[in-house]
Protein backbone atom coordinates (compact mmCIF):
# COMPACT_ATOMS: atom_id res chain seq x y z
CA UNK A 1 0.00 0.00 0.00
CA UNK A 2 1.06 3.58 -0.62
CA UNK A 3 1.18 6.30 2.03
CA UNK A 4 -2.41 7.32 2.88
CA UNK A 5 -3.42 10.63 1.34
CA UNK A 6 -4.40 12.09 4.71
CA UNK A 7 -0.77 11.75 5.88
CA UNK A 8 0.49 13.99 3.07
CA UNK A 9 -0.04 17.72 3.66
CA UNK A 10 -2.18 19.45 1.08
CA UNK A 11 -0.14 21.78 -1.13
CA UNK A 12 -1.37 24.48 -3.44
CA UNK A 13 -2.36 23.09 -6.80
CA UNK A 14 -1.07 25.25 -9.66
CA UNK A 15 -3.91 27.02 -11.41
CA UNK A 16 -5.14 30.50 -12.05
CA UNK A 17 -4.03 31.69 -8.62
CA UNK A 18 -0.76 29.76 -8.30
CA UNK A 19 0.72 29.32 -11.77
CA UNK A 20 3.84 27.20 -12.07
CA UNK A 21 6.72 28.49 -14.13
CA UNK A 22 9.71 26.36 -15.06
CA UNK A 23 12.95 27.52 -13.44
CA UNK A 24 15.16 24.64 -14.63
CA UNK A 25 14.51 22.49 -17.69
CA UNK A 26 16.64 19.36 -18.13
CA UNK A 27 16.59 17.60 -21.48
CA UNK A 28 18.40 14.33 -22.16
CA UNK A 29 20.98 14.77 -19.39
CA UNK A 30 23.50 11.93 -19.33
CA UNK A 31 26.69 11.82 -17.30
CA UNK A 32 29.80 9.72 -17.08
CA UNK A 33 32.53 9.30 -14.48
CA UNK A 34 35.25 8.26 -16.89
CA UNK A 35 33.89 5.18 -18.72
CA UNK A 36 31.09 4.57 -16.20
CA UNK A 37 27.73 6.10 -17.09
CA UNK A 38 25.96 7.45 -13.98
CA UNK A 39 22.94 9.20 -15.54
CA UNK A 40 20.89 8.12 -18.53
CA UNK A 41 18.81 10.61 -20.53
CA UNK A 42 17.28 12.48 -17.58
CA UNK A 43 14.50 14.80 -18.74
CA UNK A 44 12.40 16.82 -16.28
CA UNK A 45 11.28 20.38 -15.56
CA UNK A 46 11.79 21.89 -12.11
CA UNK A 47 9.17 24.54 -11.24
CA UNK A 48 10.02 27.86 -9.63
CA UNK A 49 9.19 28.47 -5.96
CA UNK A 50 8.45 24.83 -5.29
CA UNK A 51 10.30 22.07 -3.46
CA UNK A 52 11.32 19.20 -5.73
CA UNK A 53 12.48 16.03 -3.97
CA UNK A 54 14.80 13.47 -5.55
CA UNK A 55 14.37 10.01 -4.05
CA UNK A 56 15.76 6.56 -4.77
CA UNK A 57 18.17 3.96 -3.36
CA UNK A 58 21.83 4.70 -2.70
CA UNK A 59 23.87 4.97 -5.87
CA UNK A 60 20.86 5.64 -8.12
CA UNK A 61 22.18 8.96 -9.45
CA UNK A 62 20.13 11.51 -7.52
CA UNK A 63 23.10 13.31 -5.92
CA UNK A 64 24.99 13.12 -9.20
CA UNK A 65 22.05 14.79 -10.92
CA UNK A 66 21.81 17.42 -8.18
CA UNK A 67 25.46 18.34 -8.71
CA UNK A 68 24.84 18.73 -12.44
CA UNK A 69 22.53 21.65 -11.67
CA UNK A 70 25.43 23.86 -10.58
CA UNK A 71 28.19 21.99 -12.38
CA UNK A 72 29.86 20.74 -9.23
CA UNK A 73 30.71 17.59 -11.17
CA UNK A 74 33.15 19.69 -13.18
CA UNK A 75 35.48 19.37 -10.20
CA UNK A 76 35.73 15.59 -10.65
CA UNK A 77 38.47 14.45 -13.09
CA UNK A 78 37.03 12.53 -16.03
CA UNK A 79 33.43 13.64 -15.44
CA UNK A 80 31.45 14.42 -18.60
CA UNK A 81 27.87 15.63 -19.07
CA UNK A 82 25.73 15.64 -22.21
CA UNK A 83 22.30 17.10 -22.88
CA UNK A 84 21.01 20.51 -21.85
CA UNK A 85 20.14 22.14 -18.53
CA UNK A 86 18.33 25.42 -19.03
CA UNK A 87 18.28 27.84 -16.08
CA UNK A 88 15.77 30.55 -16.95
CA UNK A 89 16.30 29.65 -20.60
CA UNK A 90 20.13 29.70 -20.54
CA UNK A 91 21.98 26.41 -21.09
CA UNK A 92 24.37 26.16 -18.15
CA UNK A 93 26.27 23.35 -19.91
CA UNK A 94 27.22 25.72 -22.71
CA UNK A 95 30.90 26.69 -23.17
CA UNK A 96 30.25 30.37 -22.40
CA UNK A 97 28.84 29.73 -18.92
CA UNK A 98 30.46 31.65 -16.06
CA UNK A 99 30.62 28.79 -13.55
CA UNK A 100 31.43 31.09 -10.62
CA UNK A 101 28.32 33.14 -11.31
CA UNK A 102 26.30 29.96 -11.86
CA UNK A 103 27.21 28.74 -8.38
CA UNK A 104 26.11 32.08 -7.00
CA UNK A 105 22.73 31.67 -8.70
CA UNK A 106 22.47 28.01 -7.69
CA UNK A 107 23.58 27.59 -4.09
CA UNK A 108 24.22 24.27 -2.42
CA UNK A 109 23.88 22.84 1.09
CA UNK A 110 25.63 19.54 1.70
CA UNK A 111 24.76 16.42 3.66
CA UNK A 112 27.20 17.20 6.45
CA UNK A 113 27.33 20.79 7.61
CA UNK A 114 30.66 22.35 6.63
CA UNK A 115 31.13 25.77 8.22
CA UNK A 116 34.51 27.37 7.71
CA UNK A 117 36.77 27.55 10.79
CA UNK A 118 35.92 31.24 11.05
CA UNK A 119 33.48 33.37 12.99
CA UNK A 120 29.73 33.16 12.39
CA UNK A 121 29.90 36.58 10.73
CA UNK A 122 32.81 35.69 8.45
CA UNK A 123 31.12 32.47 7.35
CA UNK A 124 28.09 34.36 6.05
CA UNK A 125 30.11 37.29 4.71
CA UNK A 126 32.48 35.00 2.79
CA UNK A 127 30.46 34.82 -0.43
CA UNK A 128 29.61 38.54 -0.66
CA UNK A 129 33.30 39.38 -0.08
CA UNK A 130 34.30 37.01 -2.89
CA UNK A 131 31.87 38.88 -5.12
CA UNK A 132 33.39 42.24 -4.27
CA UNK A 133 31.38 43.58 -1.32
CA UNK A 134 33.76 45.45 0.99
CA UNK A 135 31.62 48.05 2.75
CA UNK A 136 31.30 47.01 6.40
CA UNK A 137 27.78 48.37 6.87
CA UNK A 138 26.55 46.61 3.76
CA UNK A 139 28.21 43.36 4.82
CA UNK A 140 26.61 43.63 8.26
CA UNK A 141 23.19 44.12 6.67
CA UNK A 142 23.70 41.15 4.32
CA UNK A 143 24.79 38.90 7.19
CA UNK A 144 21.83 39.87 9.38
CA UNK A 145 19.39 39.41 6.51
CA UNK A 146 20.79 35.98 5.53
CA UNK A 147 20.83 34.74 9.13
CA UNK A 148 17.26 35.94 9.61
CA UNK A 149 16.10 34.10 6.49
CA UNK A 150 17.81 30.96 7.76
CA UNK A 151 15.98 31.29 11.09
CA UNK A 152 19.23 31.75 13.01
CA UNK A 153 19.59 35.48 13.70
CA UNK A 154 17.91 35.51 17.12
CA UNK A 155 20.12 32.62 18.27
CA UNK A 156 23.48 34.06 17.17
CA UNK A 157 23.05 37.85 17.11
CA UNK A 158 25.24 38.11 20.22
CA UNK A 159 27.73 35.51 19.00
CA UNK A 160 28.65 36.82 15.57
CA UNK A 161 32.38 36.94 16.42
CA UNK A 162 32.39 33.48 18.00
CA UNK A 163 33.64 30.49 16.05
CA UNK A 164 31.01 28.85 13.88
CA UNK A 165 32.34 25.51 15.12
CA UNK A 166 30.95 26.28 18.58
CA UNK A 167 27.36 26.11 17.29
CA UNK A 168 25.22 22.98 17.56
CA UNK A 169 24.87 20.69 14.55
CA UNK A 170 21.44 22.05 13.65
CA UNK A 171 22.68 25.62 13.99
CA UNK A 172 25.72 24.87 11.84
CA UNK A 173 23.48 23.47 9.10
CA UNK A 174 21.29 26.59 9.19
CA UNK A 175 24.46 28.69 9.13
CA UNK A 176 25.48 26.91 5.93
CA UNK A 177 22.05 27.75 4.50
CA UNK A 178 22.55 31.40 5.51
CA UNK A 179 25.96 31.34 3.82
CA UNK A 180 24.33 30.14 0.61
CA UNK A 181 21.55 32.74 0.85
CA UNK A 182 23.97 35.62 1.41
CA UNK A 183 24.85 35.78 -2.30
CA UNK A 184 21.17 35.98 -3.32
CA UNK A 185 20.77 32.72 -5.26
CA UNK A 186 17.74 31.83 -7.35
CA UNK A 187 17.94 28.10 -6.64
CA UNK A 188 18.94 26.21 -3.51
CA UNK A 189 20.20 22.63 -3.80
CA UNK A 190 20.16 20.45 -0.69
CA UNK A 191 21.88 17.07 -0.55
CA UNK A 192 20.49 15.09 2.42
CA UNK A 193 20.58 18.22 4.62
CA UNK A 194 18.85 16.56 7.60
CA UNK A 195 20.50 13.14 7.52
CA UNK A 196 22.85 13.91 10.44
CA UNK A 197 20.39 16.01 12.48
CA UNK A 198 18.33 15.07 15.51
CA UNK A 199 14.51 15.04 15.16
CA UNK A 200 14.02 18.52 16.65
CA UNK A 201 16.64 20.08 14.37
CA UNK A 202 15.16 18.18 11.41
CA UNK A 203 11.70 19.60 12.14
CA UNK A 204 13.11 23.12 12.31
CA UNK A 205 14.94 22.60 9.02
CA UNK A 206 11.76 21.34 7.34
CA UNK A 207 9.84 24.39 8.59
CA UNK A 208 12.62 26.58 7.21
CA UNK A 209 12.44 24.89 3.79
CA UNK A 210 8.70 25.56 3.69
CA UNK A 211 9.38 29.26 4.34
CA UNK A 212 12.29 29.51 1.89
CA UNK A 213 10.32 28.20 -1.08
CA UNK A 214 8.35 31.44 -1.10
CA UNK A 215 11.52 33.09 -2.43
CA UNK A 216 13.64 30.27 -3.85
CA UNK A 217 13.39 27.20 -6.02
CA UNK A 218 14.53 24.25 -3.90
CA UNK A 219 15.74 20.82 -5.01
CA UNK A 220 16.40 18.34 -2.22
CA UNK A 221 17.87 14.84 -2.18
CA UNK A 222 16.49 12.71 0.64
CA UNK A 223 16.35 9.04 1.61
CA UNK A 224 13.52 9.80 4.05
CA UNK A 225 10.22 9.00 2.35
CA UNK A 226 8.16 10.72 5.04
CA UNK A 227 10.28 13.83 4.72
CA UNK A 228 9.82 13.92 0.94
CA UNK A 229 6.06 13.52 1.42
CA UNK A 230 5.95 16.29 4.04
CA UNK A 231 7.98 19.03 2.40
CA UNK A 232 8.00 18.59 -1.37
CA UNK A 233 5.60 19.64 -4.09
CA UNK A 234 7.06 17.37 -6.77
CA UNK A 235 9.03 14.15 -6.48
CA UNK A 236 11.33 12.38 -8.92
CA UNK A 237 12.12 8.71 -8.30
CA UNK A 238 15.56 7.74 -9.60
CA UNK A 239 16.72 4.18 -10.15
CA UNK A 240 19.98 3.06 -11.77
CA UNK A 241 20.68 6.50 -13.17
CA UNK A 242 17.25 6.98 -14.74
CA UNK A 243 14.11 8.84 -13.75
CA UNK A 244 11.46 6.15 -13.34
CA UNK A 245 8.67 8.56 -12.44
CA UNK A 246 8.25 12.29 -11.85
CA UNK A 247 5.01 13.87 -10.72
CA UNK A 248 3.27 15.79 -7.99
CA UNK A 249 4.30 14.43 -4.62
CA UNK A 250 0.79 13.48 -3.54
CA UNK A 251 0.34 11.37 -6.68
CA UNK A 252 3.75 9.71 -6.33
CA UNK A 253 3.01 8.65 -2.75
CA UNK A 254 -0.66 7.73 -3.07
CA UNK A 255 -1.09 6.43 -6.62
CA UNK A 256 2.27 5.99 -8.36
CA UNK A 257 2.11 5.12 -12.03
CA UNK A 258 5.04 2.69 -12.03
CA UNK A 259 5.38 -0.58 -10.13
CA UNK A 260 9.03 0.22 -9.34
CA UNK A 261 8.01 3.46 -7.70
CA UNK A 262 5.40 1.77 -5.52
CA UNK A 263 7.82 -0.98 -4.56
CA UNK A 264 10.38 1.60 -3.43
CA UNK A 265 8.14 3.91 -1.45
CA UNK A 266 6.48 0.98 0.33
CA UNK A 267 9.87 -0.45 1.30
CA UNK A 268 9.82 -3.59 -0.83
CA UNK A 269 13.28 -2.72 -2.13
CA UNK A 270 15.91 -0.03 -1.73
Amino acid sequence: MSIPAEEIPARPSPGADTPESVRISCQGVSMWYGPKQALHDVTLDIPANRVTALIGPSGCGKSTFLRCLNRMNDLIPGARVEGSILLDGHDILGPGTDVVDLRRQVGMVFQRWNPFPKSVFDNVAYGPRIHGVRDRARLAAIVEHALARAGLWDEVRDRLRASALELSGGQQQRLCIARALAVEPEVLLMDEPASALDPISTARLEDLIEELKQRYTIVIVTHNMQQAARISDRTAFFYMGRVVEYDRTQKIFTSPGQEQTEAYITGRFG
